[in-house]
């Protein structure tokens, strides 16, 4: 697919066609959904998505939310893990994730290696920006009906 094809253009998505760098903006973009999916089975598997466990996860100082913040934090996770996997409204995903990321990362400020939670804050940025799901995703099909639109 060529992002710059004039109306009438042939738009058909082929993979020999697409750019190194959309190639390695989708194998970031399955990546990052790979870490979400990864995070919310691990979570799940030990309790995490629960008032009891999700206390334990986070701050004592904030647990008093954790019976509506736990399975918010699930859906987050595996809404955003699938989405980006699929590469199915990339953009709005990506943003969300590098929202969701940073706060997870501030949060962590003094407590963490800064550089732990950092590289998916701006790998999910970068996906944003780049348009991430237009290869090797249900984007790039999109985007022949509607080339202009933001979300993909």
């Amino acid at each position: 697919m060529t992002a710059n094809a004039a109306p009438g253009q042939d738009q058909t998505v082929s993979f020999a066609r697409q750019s190194h760098a959309a190639h390695g903006f989708a194998l970031d973009r399955v990546t990052i959904g790979a870490l979400f999916v990864s995070v919310f089975s691990e979570n799940l598997g030990k309790g995490a998505y629960n008032p009891v466990g999700y206390a334990d996860l986070i701050n004592p100082i904030t647990a008093f939310h954790a019976a509506w913040a736990a399975p918010v934090q699930a859906m987050t996770e595996i809404s955003l893990g699938i989405l980006l996997i699929l590469g199915l409204l990339t953009r709005p995903a990506a943003f969300v994730a590098f929202l969701f990321l940073t706060s997870l990362w501030v949060s962590e400020w003094g407590t963490a290696w800064i550089w732990e939670l950092l590289v998916p804050v701006l790998a999910s940025l970068g996906l944003a920006v780049g348009r991430a799901g237009r290869a090797w995703g249900i984007d790039a099909w999109l985007s022949q009906r509607r080339p202009s639109s933001p979300w993909w």
